[in-house]
């Protein structure tokens, strides 16, 4: 129950609408619980004695208690849509503002799409228990205190009924609901896969229908879907218990009224309209008791949900702001100090191992390395996207640790492995780098990313409308707006991780020419052709996380195998630059 009190601290902002609802709730209740009474002098006094005067007012004020019932049932409904779909809404912020927050370790114990039902699913999961709940939460205890109140009045010893009948109901909707519970977890688990299952088919659309595996993916949707329709079966039809229990119940209680009820009235200890009014109030107490047990259920499926939005809403970011964090990056300098990460502890062995490395500022650095050789884990140690497990990285001469993570960020650009752009315009996404960026500024660093070219093609030049991810623009083009973008930072540091690959020698050579026009910035570049590195001032050799190698394309080239034979293998010709094969 304490997700539950957690999540639901989120209604905060909309107490004044719960108040009126629930308001609105005991006042309906009050309503209701009047026309049974009304009913008694209506049988006992008007049709036993025909009084039709008698009869019209009592009938009368019945009508206008059901009118004013139903008047506060509908403004009830309008302020528990308020409450619940502003609840709601808090709640999908909060995730987002949260997710916002997360490093990349914290987004590593959490899949896309699970977060993504987190935001969605769940949430609706909580916003459905305020609109479905809150009602039957407020008006059963007061109809099932009032009808049991009303009823000890009219004939204490048939109230006896509700003291055997409700504690039978009770003890066997509990056990309905710690059966239902774990049911819950697994249903949401399963709403997860599927999710998952659906964004990855979307997502690799294109390589599915290129390698021909469309069948394949239906049937691994048709597992997970599978897995989610019999997860939903299970958990409901344990639900759908309560309502033939609740009816046993209930009947066998009418039953027993109506014999005892009879009895009282043929010693003359009962009126007729007693009756009648007492079976009312059996009635909207059993009901009530209902209610409550739907309740339960309803707050079962919601602590499942609850559960899951609060992993989201108190995971703590992994990385720690300083105390007094320095809010300048001095210059592009770089130190790794016997340096060593993993990505979770007791995993096994570490990603990177006993980093020692020294990057002059302004210095042009290219790393390469076999597939799986920690260069990309290596790099994002600089701009702090991870912590050091053990060591120290430097930039600027500090700690990464010491500086502000928006000030270290924005001295570090780094273009990622994969290539992402966002729904809008060109010009939209380039101003991601720099929000408060001229046309002039866009079109010179277009032009230092060798973007020009084709943006000067597009009728709509910097105002193309790239679509959900930049699918109309190829590999190439899409890598260097990539560039474009973090050349607009005008970074201390900017590195390069395998940014270039889809795009032919002579546009990189371009590229790296006007990267040469930025003296004062640290460049590292990390590539698999030995093109992109072989003219940098230092090259860094990873093998299997270490450093294997460092030194010029000349250095290694006359005493590194492993350079020698990547050279071998992507050269051919003897001159000190080589061909491209």
């Amino acid at each position: 129950m304490k997700d539950l009190k957690y999540i639901f601290a989120y209604l905060r902002p909309c107490r004044r609408q719960v108040a009126a609802a629930v308001g609105l709730v005991f006042i309906e209740c009050i309503f209701e619980m009047s026309i049974p009474m009304l009913m008694t002098g209506l049988v006992d006094v008007g049709v036993a004695n025909r009084d039709v005067p008698y009869m019209l007012g009592q009938g009368g004020k019945m009508v206008l208690c059901a009118l004013l019932a139903l008047v506060t049932g509908l403004l009830y409904a309008r302020y528990a849509a308020r409450a619940a779909y502003g609840f709601g809404a808090e709640l999908r912020l909060a995730e987002y503002r949260k997710v916002q927050e997360f490093d990349f370790s914290n987004l590593d114990r959490f899949s896309t799409s699970s977060l993504v039902t987190r935001m969605t699913t769940d949430v609706t999961v909580m916003q459905n228990a305020v609109t479905s709940g809150l009602r039957p939460l407020v008006r059963s205890p007061v109809m099932l205190f009032m009808g049991v109140g009303m009823s000890f009045l009219l004939n204490p010893s048939l109230s006896v009924v509700f003291f055997v009948a409700a504690p039978v109901l009770g003890i066997a909707m509990a056990f309905l609901v710690t059966r239902i519970g774990p049911l819950y977890v697994r249903q949401q688990t399963a709403v997860d896969h599927l999710n998952g299952r659906i964004q990855e088919s979307l997502t690799a659309i294109r390589a599915i229908k290129a390698f021909v595996r469309g069948e394949h993916e239906d049937e691994a949707f048709d597992r997970v879907n599978r897995e989610l329709t019999g997860a939903s079966v299970d958990t409901f039809r344990h639900a759908a218990l309560n309502q033939p229990v609740f009816q046993v119940v209930m009947y066998t209680a009418v039953v027993c009224i109506m014999w005892f009820g009879g009895r009282f009235i043929l010693v003359g200890s009962m009126t007729v309209g007693e009756l009648t009014a007492f079976l009312s109030y059996v009635l909207q107490v059993m009901n009530s008791v209902m209610m409550i047990s739907n309740v339960f259920l309803l707050l079962t499926r919601s602590l499942a949900s609850a559960h899951r939005i609060r992993e989201v809403l108190e995971e703590r970011p992994a990385l720690d702001e300083p105390e007094a964090p320095l809010m300048t990056v001095p210059d592009g300098r770089i130190q790794f100090r016997d340096v060593t990460f993993r990505y979770a502890e007791g995993t096994g062995r570490p990603a990177l191992s006993d980093i020692d490395l020294t990057i002059p500022a302004g210095a042009t650095v290219g790393i390469i390395g076999g597939t799986g050789s920690a260069k990309t884990t290596l790099v994002q140690l600089i701009p702090r996207l991870y912590d050091a497990t053990q060591g120290t990285v430097l930039v600027g001469g500090q700690d990464v640790r010491r500086y502000d993570l928006a000030a270290l960020r924005d001295a570090v650009g780094i273009v990622l492995q994969k290539n992402l752009l966002f729904s809008g315009t060109i010009r939209d996404n380039l101003r991601w780098g720099n929000p408060d960026a001229d046309d002039e500024a866009l079109w010179t660093a277009c032009r230092q990313a060798c973007a020009d070219e084709f943006l000067e093609r597009m009728p709509a030049g910097l105002d193309t409308d790239l679509g959900q991810g930049g699918v109309n623009v190829s590999g190439g083009q899409k890598q260097r707006l990539c560039i474009a973008r973090t050349l607009l930072k005008h970074p201390k540091v900017l590195i390069f991780d395998d940014s270039t690959s889809a795009v032919d020698t002579a546009t990189e050579a371009r590229i790296r020419k006007a990267l040469t026009a930025l003296p004062d910035v640290t460049k590292i570049i990390i590539a698999q052709r030995i093109t992109s590195v072989m003219e940098a001032d230092m090259i860094v050799i990873l093998k299997d996380g270490t450093i294997h190698a460092v030194g010029t394309h000349q250095d290694l080239l006359a005493r590194d195998e492993i350079y020698q034979e990547i050279y071998a293998s992507q050269m051919k010709g003897g001159d000190g630059h080589g061909q491209a094969l």
